[in-house]
């Protein structure tokens, strides 16, 4: 009698996922996206120009990262899904949580490129206030096109610190490293989460990173599918990303995830 009416229930279950096996569902489908290195060139311009004081050469890199997701209005169904939970190199998220603001994807567009210009304003407030520069003392411009959003900050910030300042013993920042990483970043040198940090790892690993800084509210989510040799470090601030990557130089300690 109990199988009977266990069979019996099971019945509007198996119908519900026959109709959402053809329903868009409110999901997005994300990859490792692209990364550019804050201390080079994009489309022929330095990523970071200085002016108003001297500036010092660079080696090793510093690489943002990105991922890359369909569109607010891509109809994603069940079966993208199911894939994207078996897979490593994809990631199903909620569309609220990678398109908060909704609207148009011009409207989207538009929000996320004046993400990035305030998260550019913020890097060289805290890179200045880091080192004790007063706003306005220098001039510095940030160009990289066709990426929006704040995740980019904590590495402008670095970017600007290892051009004015390096290690602030002679050498530089990275130590002649690929260093790769993610984090918002506010003028006093707090450092914020992202989200798709699982992926950005991957897209730093494929592009040669040895070294991942990672926001340290999304140490667990970065740990979960950690390409191999990549280290992670997590960090808060500004001071504590530069401190990581000094120690890591001197072979110092360094925290961890």
């Amino acid at each position: 009698m109990s199988t009977q009416r266990l069979a019996l229930a099971a019945l509007p279950v198996v119908a519900l996922l026959g109709v959402a096996a053809f329903a868009p569902l409110p999901f997005t489908l994300a990859q490792p996206g692209t990364t550019a290195d804050v201390l080079g060139d994009d489309q022929g311009t330095p990523v970071i120009s200085i002016e108003g004081t001297p500036t010092r050469p660079t080696k090793g890199e510093l690489r943002m990262t990105t991922i890359v997701a369909t569109g607010p209005k891509t109809d994603v169904g069940i079966k993208d899904v199911v894939d994207g939970w078996f897979r490593t190199d994809r990631a199903v998220l909620p569309r609220d949580s990678v398109y908060p603001t909704g609207g148009s994807e011009k409207e989207i567009e538009k929000h996320n490129l004046d993400d990035m210009a305030e998260s550019q304003d913020a890097a060289v407030d805290a890179a200045l206030n880091y080192l004790d520069r007063k706003p306005g003392s220098v001039d510095v411009t940030l160009h990289l096109a066709d990426i929006g959003g704040p995740s980019a900050g904590l590495f402008f910030a670095l970017g600007i610190v290892d051009k004015l300042d390096g290690d602030g013993s002679g050498g530089d920042l990275t130590g002649g490293r690929t260093i790769a990483g993610t984090g918002t970043i506010e003028a006093d040198g707090a450092v914020g989460a992202v989200g798709g940090v699982s992926l950005k790892t991957q897209a730093a690993r494929r592009d040669g990173a040895t070294v991942f800084l990672v926001p340290k509210a999304e140490c667990s989510e970065a740990k979960s599918e950690l390409p191999k040799g990549l280290r992670l470090i997590p960090v808060a601030t500004l001071k504590e990303a530069v401190n990581s990557l000094r120690a890591l130089d001197r072979g110092g300690r360094i925290p961890s995830c």
